[in-house]
């Protein structure tokens, strides 16, 4: 009987725990975070991107338009965009790069192309970010046992806005009369 790579890695999680003492534990942990599926192992659709303003570098070049790192009030551009995601210490660049801007960066410096965006927000969103890779948290499709599409968090929150909004609950369903 196989075992799927998540079982098997626990299992040998257990074992090397289990056998090492504090001391040789470091090479039984290299050897088991090899065996751990690779963030690419996540089958994404493609992000939820706005229309027109995709790929960013058509307007972004570096070059014609030098980054302004400053926090401001945006007035020739993405005048749309809300920022309501802890305003008061984020600002575009801390997750946008600079430089690559049809990349997203994260705290290391680490570029990701936005189908791996959910890499970006589980830097803070630890917790979410754990239960969406067990798909508690999200939507995930496919097989329990195989194969498994998730859905990135910006397909249903927007990334620079991401509590929900509130909505206006509709009125109860008018019930049937009864026919005699």
């Amino acid at each position: 009987m196989a075992l799927s790579p998540n079982v098997a890695c626990a299992g040998v999680v257990l074992v090397a725990l289990a056998c090492v003492d504090a001391d040789t534990i470091e090479p039984y942990w290299t050897h088991v975070a090899a065996t751990v599926p690779s963030e690419a192992s996540y089958q994404v659709p493609p992000p939820p991107l706005s229309e027109g303003v995709f790929p960013c570098s058509d307007c972004h070049d570096p070059e014609l338009l030098p980054p302004n790192p400053e926090r401001r009030e945006l007035s020739v551009a993405h005048q749309e965009i809300e920022l309501r995601h802890d305003e008061e210490h984020r600002w575009c660049l801390d997750c946008h790069d600079a430089a690559q801007r049809d990349q997203l960066r994260l705290a290391s410096g680490v570029l990701v192309p936005f189908e791996e965006s959910y890499r970006l927000c589980g830097q803070c969103h630890g917790d979410k970010y754990r239960d969406w890779r067990a798909g508690v948290h999200g939507r995930r499709t496919g097989s329990w046992d195989g194969q498994k599409s998730y859905m990135l968090c910006v397909h249903c929150h927007d990334s620079h806005r991401p509590r929900f909004q509130p909505i206006e609950p509709l009125p109860p369903p008018h019930r049937p009369e009864r026919t005699p």
